[in-house]
């Protein structure tokens, strides 16, 4: 989808349309979680401080989030996809991708389905949505995101090296800011220049990464579409208004995270042994501790002593807290076969982003 959130306050409030707007908490420790296109020429992006987003461009608009609307018309979206494959995985809730390899009205292109989803979105919900369509999930993401706003990108197999060769390597899946300033160290600022490295290079300095870098600049993704995930950790934080500066005031905080992570915990049905505290300091260093015990974390006499314990590992001394959250993990016992699909051969399924 074409900056969610905001389209969809847009489409609620026409006037904002043509605004730069960006959806979040307008306060002194407010973030960007999506601005619009017009915002965004002015520097505007996700995850950036609200005080950032208001000092480049003086006239934003920020919108309060309302998330059960967005779930909303989510769902409202996976419906369509339903009509066309139940092999869906979801990436957040406006990003999802389709094997519409065996598609459920037999449509013979995978771009011709692109373009009835496209079109199905905008008349049912009044939002614009973006397409990738490749045969593999590296390139349909890429896809995806290469004509935003109302694009349709396909990315045949025959062109997917001259493609890949081309493309900057900011744009390639798992590279972030800082990885790309190690790829540009290594002289590395395409596709083209990813594929020139050796596989020892790559992984000398990326790890597991590095192996998978080296196939995407041969066009190789051999992940399947997965329909399941096997829920891994829950948790939640908090970030203040005021840095927490006591430890007094720091367990008074953590007693309110223990008890709304007690009920996501029950909501999710999920079972973990291990604790673990985050903190963010004032100047944005993190640190997490951790703790693992034999038995399921699933109440409140076993959270908060735990919480303690490790929160007394944190100096609030001379370094003031901005952020506090608590995750529970490792679930006691191998988790059951998730389902997932059998793997699409290479070159032969074509893979759907929106």
């Amino acid at each position: 989808m074409d900056a969610f959130f905001v389209s969809v306050e847009e489409r609620d409030d026409p006037s904002l349309v043509g605004r730069p707007v960006a959806v979040g908490y307008d306060g002194p420790r407010g973030v960007v979680s999506t601005a619009n296109y017009v915002a965004r020429r002015y520097g505007v992006h996700s995850a950036q401080a609200i005080r950032t987003a208001h000092r480049l461009c003086p006239d934003l608009v920020v919108v309060m989030p309302h998330f059960d609307k967005y779930k909303a018309v989510s769902m409202q979206i996976r419906d369509i996809f339903h009509d066309y494959t139940d092999i869906i995985e979801p990436l957040s809730l406006d990003e999802a991708y389709l094997d519409v390899t065996d598609n459920k009205p037999g449509i013979e292109l995978a771009v011709d389905i692109a373009r009835e989803i496209k079109r199905r979105i905008l008349a049912e919900t009044r939002l614009t949505a973006s397409a990738g369509v490749s045969y593999c999930k590296f390139l349909a993401k890429v896809g995806s995101d290469y004509r935003k706003p109302d694009g349709l990108c396909t990315i045949h197999p025959n062109r997917a090296l001259d493609f890949i060769a081309g493309l900057k390597i900011e744009r390639f899946w798992g590279v972030g800011e800082k990885t790309a300033a190690r790829m540009h160290t290594l002289g590395i600022h395409t596709g083209a220049d990813l594929r020139a490295k050796p596989l020892s290079l790559l992984t000398a300095h990326f790890g597991k990464m590095g192996e998978v870098f080296y196939n995407f600049a041969r066009g190789i993704d051999e992940r399947p579409v997965v329909t399941q995930w096997v829920r891994k950790s829950v948790g939640c934080e908090r970030t203040y208004a005021q840095d927490i500066t006591t430890l007094t005031e720091a367990i008074t905080q953590l007693t309110h995270i223990v008890d709304e992570l007690l009920g996501r915990l029950q909501r999710s049905g999920f079972e973990g042994t291990t604790l673990t505290l985050k903190v963010k300091y004032h100047d944005f260093v993190q640190i997490t501790r951790s703790f693992t015990q034999e038995q399921v974390l699933r109440s409140k006499d076993q959270l908060m002593p735990m919480a303690m314990q490790l929160l007394r590992e944190v100096d609030f001394s001379s370094r003031p807290v901005r952020l506090l959250g608590l995750t529970v993990s490792h679930p006691p016992r191998p988790a059951r076969d998730s389902g997932t699909q059998q793997e699409p051969t290479l070159f032969d399924d074509e893979n759907l982003v929106l």
